[in-house]
């Protein structure tokens, strides 16, 4: 009886584990880029490990918007670790896109105040995939991947290195 308790508590042991996905990413990297109004301007690069580089220009952190702030120095250079649920969550939204199928380019050019968005992804095989999206409007899911990549600049523990 002492046996199969012991048994029972190390299965429930280990089904209570978070799950880990596999990622075919070895390299995620975002860059919204500048518009003419108060679009954030910064590139973010995520590795598997889920540590993560943001490069802060502007328009990231403040809420009020103010053309002055063009003139102030670059908001800064942060580290952080990744979430291992957003993590996770961030492969899951990227292997439903299928990356490698999307187009190279997105977007019109006819509108000319958008940011224009890049989604460089680099595979485990060797391979990569660059993504440039003018308006952000490439698809649903690549919308719900950008809105996921911005929400992450105030979702996690930046620390401030340059």
């Amino acid at each position: 009886m002492k046996y199969i308790l012991s048994l029972c508590a190390f299965i429930f042991l280990f089904s209570c584990t978070t799950q880990k996905t596999n990622s075919k990413y070895s390299k995620i990297e975002y860059e919204a880029g500048v518009c003419f109004g108060s679009c954030p301007i910064f590139t973010m690069t995520i590795n598997p490990d889920r540590t993560a580089v943001l490069e802060a220009e502007h328009f990231n952190f403040s809420k009020d918007f103010s053309k002055g702030e063009f003139s102030k120095p670059r908001e800064g250079t942060f580290k952080a670790t990744i979430k291992e649920a957003d993590y996770n969550k961030l492969v899951t939204l990227l292997n439903s896109l299928d990356v490698k199928s999307l187009k190279d380019k997105y977007g019109s050019r006819n509108v000319t105040d958008l940011p224009t968005s890049y989604l460089r992804i680099n595979f485990t095989d060797g391979t990569s995939k660059n993504v440039e999206d003018y308006g952000k409007n490439g698809s649903e899911k690549l919308r719900e991947v950008y809105t996921f990549i911005e929400e992450l600049r105030h979702n996690q523990q930046w620390t401030k290195v340059k």
